[in-house]
């Protein structure tokens, strides 16, 4: 029997079923419950029944995050993790290690091009090193032998005259005779120990953290109706992780800490002790979170620098204990590689329109002007909305999509809110909302110097005077409610129409105090407004 294989040097897929040992006995786990982070993270829980004592074999080998990984079970539970070279029928899998498949075996290896004739031989069996490197990730997702991804330079062929070496680049095609309707393959495997017990039955659960599954919330809310607006939300869940059938499925938010997130545990079979700790020594873990960005993260308002204008901080009393939210939906199967994408929740709220306009400070914290190098800019008068959470439960940090009588109108960022707690949530520039800041500093206030020096911790400042104007037209054909926040650094002398005063966190470390002054007022279509103020600041000279 002769059989044609094209050369591919080919990658082996994990994960086929294998033979058991003697005094081994097969047993199959299921998950039956997971918890998906927003960063790709999952909180997996699998069960499996074990019988009389000793050693059971799992197909299924987890990959845990670092210090994750427990089994819970009434009688005494040891797990080891080994790899073995197991045979799978060469028809369910791609061709592998060519030097190892054909070992033995006679060939008649075909170049590319007319440059070299045939070449006919056995192929070599070559002795495998003692330790083989860890299990690395490819794009697919899966896991495959460290022979499948860097496949040797040469092939190895005895002749009739001698060993030749093939540069496996050159080949086109092999000929083998008689090849085993098997080959070989590195699988790992997880071995539960079951002490002594008298129970017909031991129920086993394994839980860990693993990379693999994730969700990532949107919110679609419609303002059709002009007082009431409809909110939805949305979870884009994908599974990379395995094929999953009816199990429960519950989606976190919140800002947990996972210190560990990038280390993988050595207990797995596809990392080394040179990987475990090369991955504690990186400073990535240090700062791991299942919330490092703002979409991935449960941002608060009160953290974002961009906070929309004050709001009323009330909230619905919802749960006990960590401020972490397990929303469920139910038991889901979904095979490894799908995407599904679910309506979690509806409600309905009423909200006020606004227009509002951020001005940012211009000063550092020495009162220096920052000359546009600041992480604020001002970008000018913003139509937003203000409403209060209408779900039992808070809103995640996520896009929310806003929309009128189906006509698309805009889409920012909603930062976390509790149920119940107001928010403000921009939707899109204000362009018919003209808007103007201006500040000088005063060199003399009715004939007299306003520039002394004073020194602060043993550093010489000038406490200057700035006046400063506010300007904003209305070019609508309605009226508009107006929210204007100007922020500055220094000591407020006076301000037109009593703006709300507040300071800011920011100042802390601050020579000068960072304040922000808050306007609310009504602009009819057509007026226009100006707003003067005056304060006085510390600059290093």
């Amino acid at each position: 029997m002769r059989t044609t294989l094209v050369c591919a040097l080919g990658i082996a897929v994990l994960g086929l079923a294998g033979p058991v040992r003697a005094d081994e006995t097969a047993a199959k786990s299921k998950i039956v419950a997971v918890g998906l982070f927003k960063n790709g993270l999952a909180v997996v829980k699998r069960e499996v029944t074990l019988g009389k004592s000793g050693t059971y074999v799992l197909d299924d080998v987890p990959s845990p995050v670092h210090g994750t990984f427990w089994i819970e079970s009434a009688g005494s539970i040891e797990a080891i993790v080994k790899t073995r070279e197991v045979e799978v029928p060469a028809t369910e899998t791609p061709p592998g290690n060519l030097q190892d498949d054909l070992a033995g075996k006679k060939v008649t290896i075909h170049f590319r091009g007319d440059k070299m004739p045939p070449v006919t031989g056995t192929m070599v069996k070559l002795k495998k090193p003692k330790t083989e490197e860890a299990f690395p990730r490819e794009a697919t997702g899966r896991y495959l032998g460290a022979d499948a991804l860097q496949p040797a330079r040469y092939l190895l062929v005895q002749t009739a005259k001698g060993r030749i070496y093939v540069e496996a680049s050159e080949v086109g095609a092999i000929e083998a005779e008689n090849p085993d309707d098997k080959v070989k393959r590195q699988q790992s495997r997880l071995l539960l120990t079951l002490g002594d017990t008298d129970k017909a039955e031991t129920k086993v659960t394994i839980s860990y953290l693993t990379r693999g599954m994730g969700w990532a919330p949107s919110y679609k809310i419609d303002i059709s109706d002009p007082k009431t607006l409809a909110l939805e939300q949305q979870a884009v869940i994908k599974n990379e992780l395995a094929d999953i059938d009816g199990a429960e499925i519950k989606l976190i938010s919140g800002f947990p800490s996972v210190q560990f997130a990038n280390v993988t545990s050595p207990l797995s079979s596809r990392t080394s002790w040179a990987t475990f700790f090369q991955e504690l020594n990186q400073r990535g873990w240090r700062d791991s979170d299942a919330a490092s960005n703002s979409i991935v993260g449960q941002q608060a308002i009160t953290m974002n620098a961009w906070a929309p204008a004050p709001i009323n901080m009330g909230a619905t009393p919802t749960g006990e204990g960590v401020d972490l939210h397990y929303q469920s939906i139910g038991k889901r199967t979904l095979a490894e590689g799908d995407s599904v994408a679910i309506t979690v929740a509806k409600g309905k709220a009423a909200y006020e329109r606004i227009v509002e306009w951020m001005v940012p400070d211009t000063r550092d914290a020495y009162g220096s002007h920052l000359g546009g190098r600041g992480e604020e800019a001002d970008d000018g008068a913003w139509d937003a909305l203000r409403f209060k959470n209408p779900l039992s439960f808070p809103m995640t940090t996520g896009p929310a999509m806003v929309t009128a009588d189906g006509k698309f109108n805009g889409q920012r960022m909603s930062y976390w809110v509790n149920a119940g707690e107001e928010t403000l949530l921009r939707v899109e520039k204000a362009l018919s909302v003209r808007t103007r800041a201006v500040e000088h500093e005063q060199q003399k206030n009715s004939g007299v110097e306003t520039r002394d020096l004073v020194w602060v911790g043993g550093r010489q400042l000038r406490r200057t005077m700035v006046e400063g104007e506010l300007a904003v037209s209305n070019h609508r054909a309605e009226s508009i409610q107006m929210v204007i926040r100007r922020r500055f650094s220094g000591e407020l002398l006076d301000a037109d129409e009593n703006p709300k005063t507040s300071l800011r966190e920011e100042g802390v470390y601050s020579v000068n105090k960072r304040n922000e002054l808050l306007w609310t007022l009504s602009l009819k279509a057509g007026e226009e407004k100006k707003l003067r103020y005056r304060y006085t600041v510390l600059v290093a000279i």
